[in-house]
């Protein structure tokens, strides 16, 4: 083997393992954000395989800009929020029993503008 196809080799090998490095998002998760300092999420379950959280929002607390893995939500108490990510702000109605998953998300921050205490379980496979 030639010393340029040598290099050549361990060059491909280095930008392969590159760009398969995940870069870790310089926000918190949804358990290290809070709130005004305070935390707004707690474990229920971290298992090998997934963890359980469980998120509650009394009337005007909310949750500070962070980023999710991907997740299944559901709502055991809704109310109001006003939330803002990528697309912009809105108020959004999010209802008792709504459940919800997606792939992730870059970041957003909520506030509970409602009148009732809110409270979510994020169910995150690992």
């Amino acid at each position: 083997m030639s010393r340029q196809t040598y290099i050549s080799g361990i060059l491909l090998i280095s930008i392969a393992s590159f760009l398969n490095c995940k870069v870790k998002n310089a926000l918190p998760d949804p358990l290290a954000a809070g709130w005004q300092g305070q935390s707004v999420c707690e474990v229920l379950e971290d298992s090998p395989k997934l963890r359980v959280l469980k998120c509650t929002f009394p009337p005007g607390v909310g949750h500070e800009r962070h980023y999710h893995n991907p997740h299944f939500g559901y709502t055991l108490a809704g109310s109001t929020f006003r939330i803002t990510d990528t697309t912009g702000t809105r108020e959004v109605r999010v209802p008792t029993g709504y459940s919800f998953s997606n792939e992730g998300i870059e970041w957003h921050e909520v506030l509970n503008i409602g009148d009732s205490v809110a409270v979510f379980l994020i169910i995150e496979p690992k």
